[in-house]
């Protein structure tokens, strides 16, 4: 009977022990996910801030600037920036699979080659921004509206393209588990962009153009400052021999998985 006692001791000394280690391990990666999580949501409301930002500036000018500007961004975000980002989300499996297999330079093949897909695709979006109004008219939207809002849209092109290869890098530092970088320039294109935008539609009048500059502006910003970062990064020694057929290799893997992605956002 002791001897018997004993071993149920023993088990449950175990059973005690394994759901201790369970709980600290549980602890240990919820700590790990929350150290990355938090600077992802900070890096994501600052780059989506820059647009809100403008709207608000712009929508201070006069009611119609407001109407205008509002639903030029509703568009915009639809048929552009929310399209690159489901586009850019296939490189979460991408670069994330091969960071985890050590394949360092795939990491640099995938984030290049995603870059050259999403400016040519941009080419595309921006032929519909150029023609928002005929758009917006089909939709039976008021003449003076559409017309202001094609003129926003036309000029937050640049911001396009800024942001289509801003993702990309984003995904690039995301995938190795960096967030700092992202953390930082993200932020401080957001504090340049307050005050710059401000500068442009009140101080130099350009109205609602200014509003659409200054956010291309900062996402370039925010490119520059991660191509820095990027630059004096211990993976990109494993970027610079990247050969023309690995280029188009990546390139065809990362169309696969983006489509539906890009879809799924959309």
């Amino acid at each position: 009977m002791e001897t018997d006692f004993s071993l149920v001791r023993k088990e449950e000394e175990e059973e005690e022990d394994n759901r201790n280690g369970m709980s600290y391990l549980s602890m240990e990666m919820m700590k790990k996910v929350s150290s990355m999580a938090a600077p992802m949501v900070a890096v994501s409301v600052s780059q989506f801030l820059l647009q809100v930002i403008s709207m608000v500036m712009a929508g201070h000018l006069d009611e119609l600037s407001l109407s205008a500007v509002a639903i030029a961004t509703s568009l915009t975000n639809v048929t552009g920036f929310s399209l690159i980002v489901g586009f850019a989300g296939a490189l979460d499996t991408l670069c994330g699979q091969a960071f985890g297999a050590e394949q360092f330079g795939k990491i640099g093949a995938y984030t290049y080659s995603s870059m050259l897909c999403l400016l040519v695709f941009c080419f595309s979006i921006s032929i519909v921004w150029f023609f928002m109004d005929k758009l917006l008219e089909i939709f039976h939207q008021d003449p003076l509206i559409s017309q202001l809002a094609c003129r926003y849209s036309i000029w937050l092109i640049p911001a396009l393209f800024g942001f289509t290869l801003l993702q990309p890098m984003t995904r690039y530092f995301q995938s190795q588990g960096i967030t700092l970088p992202l953390f930082v320039s993200s932020l401080g294109a957001l504090c340049f962009h307050i005050p710059f935008c401000w500068l442009l539609v009140y101080k130099l009048k350009f109205g609602i153009v200014g509003a659409a500059l200054s956010i291309g502006f900062s996402y370039w910003l925010n490119v520059f400052l991660l191509w820095i970062f990027m630059r004096y990064s211990a993976l990109h020694r494993e970027m610079k021999n990247l050969g023309l057929q690995e280029l188009i290799s990546s390139m065809k893997q990362f169309i696969a998985l983006a489509i539906p992605s890009a879809m799924m956002i959309w």
